[in-house]
């Protein structure tokens, strides 16, 4: 019989990796908002106004705003429950993570004991974590802002508890619910086969009609100001990768944004 000592290392699993972004959101404090606008001023080299060429002017702000603001690390959030994490829940666990490692490569008791120690020490941290930022988030909750977070954290929990992957009923032609599987199935495919094989009717052009040609005003700055007062901020960016925050940032600007 052969006996030996064997010592494994672990590979750490590769984190996968998401797209960078910038930190738009950072826009809702007013020292950035500002340091942001002169950073734009001065990268546009002074000037009081945008220029024409739009590709140029979006990637001058986009490549302020990366600068400003920064980005992300591009990694996915594994777990959304770690809102409430800390800098010393965080410096817990990583000694914890590296006594556990030296404890897999040496397993003596000593090592053991401190392992199980820093593993106690990391429960009552976050348990202390988690009590102080939910006493936070309630006094926040009486607060103007802190509404909107209890409607937003009310959708993520809809939208959390539906059932996207499987559709539990449908109605037929007639308005009859099918609750099968098989039923289900042959009225979305009858539906699809309807919407992508149907022709519309043409546009009729109407003969006759004398067109008007009168010159078209053009757009007002008071006109500008009142439509992104309408819009909603946190929204989606479009190809351009440039939120409506950017556009709202003004406050207190003379020439851009203005």
């Amino acid at each position: 019989m052969v006996v030996c000592r064997m010592t494994l290392m672990v590979c750490k699993k590769k984190r996968s990796e998401t797209e960078k972004k910038t930190k738009w959101w950072k826009l809702k404090k007013e020292e950035c908002c500002e340091e942001f606008r002169q950073k734009l001023r001065q990268a546009l080299g002074g000037q009081v106004v945008l220029p024409d060429d739009w590709e140029t002017t979006a990637e001058v702000i986009r490549e302020t705003g990366r600068k400003v603001l920064g980005v992300s690390s591009g990694r996915r959030k594994e777990d959304k429950e770690t809102w409430w994490w800390n800098e010393e829940v965080q410096d817990s666990i990583q000694r914890k993570r590296l006594a556990k490692k030296k404890w897999d490569m040496d397993r003596t008791e000593e090592n053991r004991q401190e392992y199980k120690e820093l593993q106690r020490r990391v429960k009552r941290e976050v348990s202390k974590a988690k009590q102080k930022a939910y006493d936070e988030l309630l006094t926040r909750l009486d607060t103007r802002e802190g509404e909107k977070d209890l409607y937003r954290l009310a959708r993520q929990r809809d939208r959390d508890g539906k059932d996207v992957q499987q559709v539990r009923v449908i109605k037929d032609r007639d308005g009859r619910v099918l609750t099968s599987e098989e039923s289900v199935q042959r009225r979305w495919k009858e539906y699809f086969e309807e919407l992508m094989n149907e022709e519309n009717e043409r546009e009729k052009r109407v003969e006759g009609v004398n067109s008007v040609e009168q010159k078209v005003d053009k757009i007002r700055k008071h006109e500008v100001r009142k439509a992104l007062k309408r819009m909603k901020s946190g929204k989606a960016v479009g190809p351009d990768d440039i939120p409506v925050e950017v556009w709202k940032c003004r406050r207190g600007s003379s020439g851009i944004f203005n």
